[in-house]
């Protein structure tokens, strides 16, 4: 049986000078360790839902697999609950949380050691700045959005986000296409984890590169947030947070639009200002 993303628990509530007690969620965080060919590679902190994408969205990340097709199948912990009907999936009843990915081919990239992730951790693989940058292609020129549109995003991000509604502990990003609507939504206790269930939703469905599409996500914008969506082809990336200095120079070098403290009905570009017309 697939675990809740946010368990009930009974706490003592402090307000007003007097304690109480009440009822309360918090977001389930969890190993899971994926493993390649039945190798170890790596051990992700992550609120359990959306596995298979969350593995093959890193795994894209990280170079390792550019498409579907790079997967012969998956064996996943039963306790999951998840099925797939783009890539042959196994229940495994003895193993808990762990998916292991059975590549068509050998790796596009080699390995270079195996991985330790937490929830704060995006980019797990590399060793060297440079290192990230493998597999990036500068993004065409284009699309043109409207910046009215965008404001209004940030309120479908947040009511799609079920989760945070009741912790109020949840990271979430949103894929949505010029007109506004939404074409994947996903949370996570980490915002790079709910990145890469996004894109690991495109992988499967076969809509990589999402050249005409943008993503908003919650929290700051870090460098391993514009790592992937350059990755995945996507040519705008909006947060509500703010950017740091180094996702800023990433965007300006691979020609992706990046707005930041996307807030009511304001917010910043810091690259490819170009792409937001009035229409």
């Amino acid at each position: 049986m697939a675990k809740p993303a946010a368990p009930g628990l009974r706490i003592r509530r402090f307000a007003a000078g007097e304690w109480t007690e009440a009822p309360d969620a918090v977001v389930t965080e969890e190993p899971l360790q994926l493993l390649l060919d039945g190798k170890p590679l790596a051990v992700v902190m992550r609120t359990p839902g959306a596995d298979i994408e969350l593995a093959l969205g890193l795994l894209f990340a990280e170079g390792i697999i550019r498409s579907a097709r790079d997967v012969s199948g998956l064996r996943i912990s039963a306790e999951a609950g998840e099925t797939e009907d783009r890539v042959k999936v196994e229940s495994v009843l003895v193993e808990s949380n762990q998916v292991d990915v059975q590549l068509a081919a050998k790796p596009r990239r080699k390995i270079e050691r195996s991985m330790l992730a937490s929830s704060a951790c995006g980019v797990c693989g590399t060793q060297m700045i440079e290192d990230l940058r493998h597999d990036l292609a500068v993004l065409p020129a284009g699309p043109a959005f409207d910046p009215v549109k965008l404001p209004g995003l940030v309120d479908k991000l947040r009511s799609g986000q079920g989760v945070f509604e009741r912790t109020g502990g949840l990271h979430a990003a949103g894929l949505f296409d010029a007109d506004g609507d939404i074409v994947a939504l996903r949370e996570d206790i980490g915002r790079h984890n709910a990145v890469d269930k996004v894109v690991g939703r495109l992988l499967l469905d076969g809509r990589l590169p999402a050249a005409a599409m943008l993503l908003v996500a919650s929290g700051r914008a870090g460098y391993e947030i514009v790592q992937k969506s350059v990755g995945a082809g996507i040519p705008l990336l909006a947060a509500v947070g703010a950017p740091s200095s180094l996702a800023v120079a990433l965007a300006r070098e691979f020609n992706q639009t990046l707005v930041g403290f996307l807030r009511g009905d304001r917010f910043n570009v810091y690259s490819g200002h170009q792409r937001l017309t009035n229409r």
